[in-house]
């Protein structure tokens, strides 16, 4: 039995190269692989990669903790950068695929790879598996991803659906708000050569927004991240959208202006303290109106806000006047 290596070949720069050639002194790895040296971004990344891969068990074990705990702010960079080497984003993924803010970055960036999306298609949870399962023009460069989201214990019931579970599996998988699961029933399910993913995407736009206002979890789960926001605005005005659906769309930060708009204006969804801090949070609501939100905070939310360096600087500093008011008022 014999087993291949792939050898994978990323630049390092001059400072990197100080610190992972066979001569550099042990204390200045040690220090490295800590994160304890004062490293470009990319330099850091770059280092780790080499210690992670490395046969040192005290380097590689250190450089692991290392990438599981690094803050958002030194890792953007990187995870931004389309230049970015795709094994140290691969590198990346493998220790933060449970770390939603880091992920929404990385998956982004063009320079990933299909191993890197099998990989986090496999474990991610959402809305991260959502905006995987909704990449089409990754699902038909790498159909195994479809596979992969099958697999991932975290896809529910209209995404196994999605990507074509069979008929003999259907009646485990019908939603528990269907009439027919209420009485008992196993809902006949129609043979289709299309997934209802595939068929969205030869329907016109008017069918779209026909489906996304009547169908079911499934549809809705599709059409919410259409880029037409005819038909995004549709399917979060169906009837039977639930809040927990609609929370979740407040959360994903690639949830368009116009649906963080359409949210804010009902009274209903906005009553839940989770709902009205996703809101505030979220990049595209208009900074005034986030503000407002915040002034029903809890002291604990408000000094997380307060310590962020990842939210933009007037929510940080509208949180730091707000623990400042109360400090006086205590005084």
């Amino acid at each position: 039995m014999s087993s291949t290596k792939t050898t994978v070949r990323v630049k390092v720069s001059p400072q990197a190269a100080r610190i992972v050639g066979k001569e550099a002194p042990r204390d200045m790895q040690l220090s490295a692989a800590r994160g304890a040296l004062p490293l470009a971004a990319h330099d850091l990344i770059t280092v780790l990669f080499f210690f992670v891969n490395s046969k040192d068990v005290e380097l590689k074990k250190l450089a692991a903790v290392t990438l599981r705990e690094l803050p958002v702010p030194v890792l953007k960079p990187v995870l931004t950068n389309a230049e970015t080497h795709p094994h140290l984003l691969h590198l990346i993924a493998r220790a933060r695929y449970k770390d939603v803010v880091v992920m929404e970055e990385l998956l982004q960036n063009p320079a990933v790879i299909d191993e890197t999306f099998v990989f986090c298609a496999s474990r991610v949870a959402e809305p991260l598996l959502s905006m995987i399962a909704n990449n089409a023009q990754r699902l038909q460069q790498a159909p195994q991803l479809v596979q992969a989201i099958l697999d991932n214990p975290h896809s529910d019931k209209a995404l196994k659906f999605r990507f074509g579970w069979s008929e003999e599996e259907a009646p485990a998988l019908l939603d528990e708000d269907e009439e027919s699961a209420e009485k008992g029933e196993i809902e006949e399910v129609e043979e289709e050569t299309l997934s209802k993913y595939q068929h969205a995407l030869v329907l016109g736009v008017s069918e779209k927004i026909k489906m996304a206002l009547t169908g079911d979890k499934e549809w809705r789960s599709i059409f919410l991240r259409d880029s037409n926001k005819l038909v995004s605005s549709a399917a979060l005005n169906n009837p039977r959208i639930t809040d927990g659906e609609v929370l979740a769309l407040a959360k994903l930060k690639t949830t368009s202006d116009e649906l963080i708009r359409i949210i804010t204006l009902n009274k209903d969804w906005m009553k839940s303290y989770e709902m009205k801090k996703a809101i505030a949070l979220h990049p595209r609501t208009p900074i005034n109106k986030a503000m407002r939100l915040m002034s029903v905070f809890n002291e604990k939310d408000i000094k997380s806000i307060a310590k962020s360096k990842e939210l933009p600087a007037a929510i940080v500093n509208n949180a730091k006047r707000m623990i400042m008011m109360k400090e006086k008022k205590g005084g």
